[in-house]
């Protein structure tokens, strides 16, 4: 416990900027991956494991909502597991931190992990919605049932363009001046994130028992990720726009 401890101190102090973060990653991911940190820490797991451990559990929920009927308790198992998932991908970061870096196999390996996991969880809802049309109130055949099945298209499309472009633009971006003061926080852009929010994404999934509740939810937040992705694009642009070539 005594080493969880001091783990658990040095990275409190070792946190990220939470600008431009949610306020559920920023209040229940965070510190839930801070003390999986700790623990791996103890354990003596290395980054690259603890990125690992959290693809098994993001995969084997996403496998059980493409090869399960839907029910309550299925909803609460794939939502706990994919909770957990997303817990251990913050902590892989913070394990790097407190043992004195990451290295840039690292951090491919946990961006290419975190795309896998996003495409995946999409295309095993349209399996879903394949497999189970009367569970999901899409079924009768016709074009109704069958344009149901490109909202996950549609919502995959938007989460991974939108994952990919942050990701470019954090790394077209100029690198603050060292020594720059970090940008404070903004309460109102952390609530505005949340329905874009992984953690609050994967809240939907308790729903999974309700059959048309979970579609129309669903569909609901593919829609909003659809108009982010709208903003953020013109955000981005025009941020690398103002950057010299």
């Amino acid at each position: 416990m005594g080493r969880v401890g001091t783990a658990l101190r040095e990275l409190r102090g070792a946190q990220k900027s939470a600008k431009g973060v949610s306020l559920y990653s920023r209040f229940v991911n965070r510190p839930a991956g801070r003390y999986l940190a700790a623990g791996s820490y103890a354990l003596g797991l290395t980054p690259n494991q603890v990125t690992l451990v959290s693809a098994a559990f993001s995969f084997a929920a996403a496998a059980a909502v493409a090869l399960t009927a839907p029910s309550w308790g299925l909803g609460i198992a794939v939502w706990a597991a994919l909770a957990v998932g997303f817990a251990f991908d913050s902590a892989d970061g913070q394990l790097a931190r407190l043992r004195g870096g990451g290295s840039a196999a690292g951090e491919w390996l946990d961006h290419v992990v975190d795309c896998a996991k996003l495409t995946a969880l999409h295309s095993c809802v349209l399996i879903a919605f394949y497999r189970f049309p009367d569970a999901y109130g899409i079924g009768g055949g016709g074009t109704g049932g069958d344009g149901w099945l490109l909202v996950p298209l549609g919502f995959q499309f938007a989460a991974v363009v939108t994952f990919f472009g942050g990701l470019l633009t954090e790394k077209l971006k100029p690198r603050p001046a060292p020594g720059s003061p970090a940008a404070a926080p903004s309460t109102v852009r952390a609530v505005a994130l949340l329905p874009v929010d992984y953690g609050v994404f994967c809240l939907v999934f308790l729903l999974l028992g309700g059959g048309g509740l979970f579609r129309w939810a669903y569909a609901g937040l593919g829609a909003v990720a659809g108009l982010f992705l709208l903003a953020f694009l013109a955000k981005w642009y025009r941020e690398l726009s103002a950057v010299p070539r």
